[in-house]
């Protein structure tokens, strides 16, 4: 593989890592500038979860059929175009419309990356090694976009941060376009009825279903609160977008520095350790979140606590759940891997709306949302280990 082949790939996943943290501290001033509620400018992530969720379910077997090239090409051609259409929104019904081709677009480097990477490398440690690698950067981008986002929000407004997206999309779709190679050697036909027949073995698997659904709901809880924060953290908690940006990012930054070291730990703990004691961190956590909010609504920093708490446990088990729900069906890896991240971007699209739709301003109802999916999780993780069917693994490429 020639040199800039990984640089290119970093270069196509930092819009997908950024485009929701980088747009959240600009929320209220979004809502003001469409006069609408903050329910609605909330519907900005939902309606990008939900394009994600559509486009994530073909990429796999398209890549798999027409090749990796074609595919992220066009993909993040309409990632681009998206992205473009968010800058010049004139109105939220146009936003909301290119949030949700900007999904459609994010969705393929999200699920093709791996399979090129693995196409590419066929020793595993290399591989694993170097999606290790992405992992700590993308890491990195999600705890800086915030900061970034709120400083641009300050300099040039809301636009200033779509703008950097649409900047970092087009640079990519045009780089992919001129020097992305081509990673699979044979390509298999496309074929409906066997497409068909693979998405129902995954979807009929008690073992994969709850696999894919535990750390897909872990991260739509997250998903929810980053929504509200914004929102929260200024209008209820009474802080400055500054001050705002920093809770978020410290936020993140639980979670990222545990994803860094993910490897480490799990060589001390062990993987089942690992699944446990996360579960029981995020359970832990979400609960309190729900009683700070019953006896303490007002207390930011509290709410910073036990949310970054909860994203440590998150953090524990999310890459050892994700990186077996692709394994369990070994053979049709593609399309698991399309499968999860539909799945995934479903329930991110389902669980943001609701909290947007019930959102009054008061930390309790955003607080039952993310206990709820805490628990929903718990409950298809703990179901996994007791049917003695699921041994948890950990391989990198569930750290993404």
């Amino acid at each position: 593989m020639p040199r800039y082949f990984l640089p290119l790939l970093i270069l196509s996943l930092i819009a997908c890592c950024i485009e929701v943290d980088i747009s959240v501290p600009s929320f209220p001033d979004m809502g003001r500038y469409f006069n609408v509620e903050d329910g609605i400018i909330q519907m900005t992530v939902a309606y990008n979860f939900l394009g994600f969720c559509l486009g994530a379910a073909i990429y796999g077997p398209l890549s798999d059929a027409y090749g990796r090239r074609p595919v992220m090409v066009w993909g993040n051609a309409i990632l681009a175009l998206g992205a473009v259409g968010c800058v010049m929104a004139p109105s939220i019904p146009f936003l909301l419309g290119t949030r949700f081709i900007q999904g459609i677009g994010a969705s393929t480097s999200a699920v093709v990356m791996f399979a090129m990477i693995a196409d590419a490398y066929p020793q595993k440690d290399k591989a694993a090694s170097l999606i290790g690698m992405m992992n700590a950067v993308f890491s990195s981008l999600m705890a800086m976009a915030p900061i970034v986002g709120g400083f641009m929000n300050e300099a040039v407004g809301w636009r200033g941060n779509y703008a950097i997206v649409a900047l970092i999309c087009l640079l990519s779709s045009i780089s992919l376009a001129l020097f992305l190679p081509e990673t699979k050697k044979t390509f298999d036909p496309f074929y409906l009825p066997k497409i068909r027949r693979d998405y129902r073995k995954l979807l009929t698997s008690f073992s994969f279903i709850s696999a894919s659904l535990a750390p897909s709901l872990s991260y739509a809880g997250y998903l929810a609160f980053v929504a509200q924060a914004p929102f929260l953290y200024t209008e209820t908690f009474h802080l400055s977008l500054t001050q705002y940006v920093l809770h978020q990012s410290v936020i993140i930054l639980c979670f990222a520095v545990v994803s860094l070291f993910s490897g480490r730990i799990i060589k001390i703990l062990g993987a089942r350790g690992c699944v446990i004691k996360g579960i029981l961190l995020s359970g832990v956590s979400t609960t309190s979140l729900v009683v700070i909010s019953l006896v303490s609504p007002t207390s930011p920093y509290l709410t910073t606590l036990f949310m970054g708490v909860g994203c440590i446990g998150a953090a524990l088990f999310y890459p050892i759940i994700f990186a077996a729900s692709i394994e369990i069906f070994p053979e049709i890896k593609g399309t698991s891997s399309s499968l999860v991240m539909s799945m995934r971007s479903f329930v991110c699209f389902a669980c943001v709306g609701v909290a947007g739709h019930i959102y009054n301003g008061h930390p309790l109802r955003i607080a039952l949302v993310i206990l709820s999916a805490s628990l929903l999780s718990a409950f298809f993780i703990l179901s996994l280990l007791r049917s003695g069917q699921f041994t948890p693994k950990f391989s990198l490429q569930g750290a993404s």
